[in-house]
């Protein structure tokens, strides 16, 4: 965790330092101890047309798009696509209701950053 933290801050620096545009998200986080816990960091694929299925992860989840567009509604808020370079923030205890390439002919793809217990089950079924 200290290790990307400190990746992030040196990237958003170097950022600054060239002229960079600013952050590119922020969020408050839940109030937890972060003892036992892990973070686990997937690059998702996401083929024209791709649906996903609703889901639910044990912690809170940081998304960010790496390509494409991807159509999103998590919980009770509004459904929205998110574009390459922009973020999207999953708290604890919300079910990713939509999750989909908003492409039927170019692909997608998320780095998602998963926050949870250690031993805990990733992606669970809503």
């Amino acid at each position: 965790m200290a290790l990307l933290c400190g990746a992030a801050a040196a990237h958003a620096q170097n950022q600054a330092t060239a002229g960079g545009r600013g952050p590119v998200f922020k969020q408050d986080l839940p109030n937890v101890t972060l003892d036992g816990w892990e973070v686990t960091v997937s690059i998702v694929d996401m083929p024209p047309g791709r649906v996903g299925m609703a889901h639910r992860h044990p912690g809170f989840v940081l998304a960010y798009v790496l390509e494409g567009a991807v159509r999103t509604k998590i919980s009770d808020t509004p459904e929205k696509v998110y574009k390459q370079g922009e973020m999207f923030y999953e708290w604890p205890g919300s079910t990713h209701l939509v999750s989909t390439n908003d492409s039927k002919t170019e692909p997608a793809k998320l780095l998602a950053m998963i926050f949870a217990k250690k031993g805990s089950q990733q992606v669970m079924p809503a």
